[in-house]
């Protein structure tokens, strides 16, 4: 157990966490030179194509230093604000972490609450100041910053590059020295933690876990502590490139299990895994995920139902942080209400089910859970427009407010504290973390963020600022229930819960662009949008027409007016039979109004 290492790496999106790993990997000669290729833990096609990491990733490395071998466990983490469910679970299987902060960029929001994840959970820290050889690094700054950051002398700052390899034989030998060996005995009852699951199609659940005490052996009989179910271990090992099999894992080390486990429901991350006959107590600390945005999906052809339903168990192996439930619409018919924990992690999802399960979905408006208090005093919890209880029998409407941390360049703070205005905030605190960064603290309602803050963040401080919230509680807010009407009907996928100062806007725009994107009918279509039983807006949908009148040359204009009256009558007899076909693009306009 002395020999065994076990880290993960964090930092804030873009820091380059990835190149790091593929240059520790090459170096310790975990990869042949064939097989590799740049960011390889990222295996997902779309982890690629955006250039983020997803998932978490394990691989085992064996490094040999003044010539004894070590087993290093290596544990890539994505560096987004929504993924930071995975982060959190790869810090409780590790006992150390290289925090890497980007030279030209410095220290920027989400790498302050990695950072804070991993002093929770007593991890050794190794600062890393990587892309140092950028010609806009200027590491000397960026150094200061890490030493006010986490108190550090200067010369434990490891300078390093990612795409050079310039530093790697530091951060190896860093790892040996500074973190410490895991704790456990090899010989008490087994105590397994499960962190992370996929599904192999041919295999089954494959079960990925962190052995804090005793020994696993192939053909145990082990038993779930928290589903209660029991398995035989068919197969264990090592996570290298390629999964190895062994016949034990000792405490300490990282491994994965099959046994055949067919439905992803008896997996649960989190959950302790130890032997039929020694049992032992479930390891704790680990927390369940608290979603932020709720967005119901449905199969485009309500015929798909089931297939969709296999498909999110599959999704919710690989991504834990994804929860739903079943839910039925007027509109769309039976679907799922999700939880996710913001809007990338919803378009991520989105994207993954149509392809790697070849099923296209249509996904209403995201909204926040909001907490209604009744007349007599009892909660209601509202995930969807459609919960919304009558106002006469509520008494208030509570709203989640979250505390947001952003930091940016100073030139910047003007235009970020009018869009924080604008969503309804409330600065709290202002500090100048060096003469040209400041961090500004607010009081956000949830739901204001949840569309597009964070991209119109971006956009007025060029890319510079970066933003990371907690949620710190409910607020009695003026909430409204907004309902889109197409005909007089009303359409439960379009409505939306909104503040009611900002309602009447939020509706006019609405309706207008609903009016571009629904096709033109042979009636006429009347797009309004409501609160209760008032209608705020309303747009027009011309119906299209045939000239009925191309017949009539010269004449009485009597007869030009029968032939009107009568499509007149037809027309008005066809809107009252007609439905309108809602568009996909339809839902989708909602999320960009802008």
């Amino acid at each position: 157990m002395d020999k065994i290492r076990n880290f993960c790496i964090i930092a804030h999106i873009d820091h380059g966490k990835s190149t790091l790993a593929d240059r520790l990997l090459e170096h310790t000669q975990t990869v042949a030179d064939r097989d590799m290729q740049d960011q390889l833990l990222d295996s997902m096609d779309l982890e690629r194509e955006r250039g983020i990491t997803i998932k978490s990733h394990a691989i085992q490395m064996n490094y040999r230093n003044g010539g004894d071998e070590y087993v290093l466990n290596l544990i890539d983490t994505p560096g987004h604000v929504d993924f930071s469910y995975e982060v959190s679970r790869s810090i409780a299987a590790c006992e150390g972490a290289l925090l890497i902060v980007d030279a030209s960029q410095g220290i920027e929001a989400q790498t302050i609450s990695n950072l804070y994840l991993a002093m929770e959970n007593d991890l050794t820290i190794i600062p890393v100041l990587n892309k140092i050889d950028l010609p806009g690094a200027s590491p000397e700054e960026v150094s200061d910053e890490i030493v006010d950051l986490l108190g550090v002398e200067r010369d434990e700052i490891i300078r390093a590059s990612g795409k050079t390899g310039q530093g790697v034989d530091d951060i190896l030998d860093a790892i040996v020295k500074r973190i410490p060996a895991p704790k456990g005995d090899p010989e008490a009852p087994l105590q397994a933690m499960i962190f992370d699951s996929q599904y192999n199609p041919f295999r089954g659940v494959e079960v990925i876990f962190r052995v804090f005490n005793g020994t696993f052996k192939k053909g145990d009989a082990v038993k779930f502590v928290n589903t209660g179910r029991t398995y035989n271990a068919d197969e264990i090992g090592i996570l290298k490139l390629e999964q190895e099999p062994q016949k034990e894992i000792a405490a300490g080390n990282v491994g994965y299990l099959i046994s055949g486990i067919k439905n992803a429901r008896e997996v649960k991350v989190g959950d302790t895994i130890t032997h039929v006959e020694r049992p032992c107590e479930a390891v704790t600390g680990f927390e369940d995920v608290k979603p932020m945005v709720f967005a119901g999906i449905y199969p485009v052809d309500t015929t798909e139902y089931e297939e969709l339903r296999a498909s999110m168990e599959k999704l919710q192996l690989n991504d834990a942080s994804l929860v739903w439930e079943p839910e039925t619409s007027a509109a769309l018919g039976f679907g799922f209400r999700c939880g996710f924990l913001g809007m990338l992690h919803l378009e991520i999802i989105q994207e993954r089910l149509e392809r790697e399960f070849d099923m296209t979905v249509i996904t209403t408006v995201p909204s926040v859970q909001y907490k209604a208090v009744m007349t007599d005093e009892s909660i209601k919890w509202v995930n969807a427009p459609s919960e919304m209880p009558e106002p006469n029998k509520c008494s208030h409407i509570e709203e989640p407010y979250i505390k947001a941390q952003i930091i940016s360049k100073s030139d910047y703070i003007g235009p970020i504290i009018s869009l924080c205005m604008d969503k309804r905030g409330i600065l709290k605190n202002q500090v100048y973390l060096t003469t040209d960064r400041v961090e500004l603290t607010f009081d956000l309602p949830l739901a204001e963020i949840v569309f597009d803050f964070f991209d119109k963040l971006k956009t007025i401080s060029r890319g510079y600022a970066s933003l990371d919230y907690e949620l710190t509680g409910f607020r009695q807010s003026n909430m409204v229930k907004l309902d889109m009407m197409l005909n007089g009907e009303k359409v439960d996928a379009l409505s939306a819960i909104v503040h009611r100062d900002k309602a009447y806007e939020w509706g006019k725009r609405l309706c207008e662009k609903l009016k571009e994107l629904l096709p033109r009918q042979m009636f006429e279509i009347a797009v309004q949008a409501s609160i209760g039983t008032k209608i705020i807006a309303r747009e027009t949908v011309k119906a299209m027409r045939k000239n009925v009148l191309a017949k009539c040359y010269g004449g009485d204009i009597s007869r030009k007016r029968k032939l009107l009256e009568k499509q007149k009558k037809g027309k008005k007899r066809m809107r009252q039979v007609g439905n309108v076909e809602i568009p996909q693009e339809a839902f989708m306009a909602v999320l960009k109004l802008d």
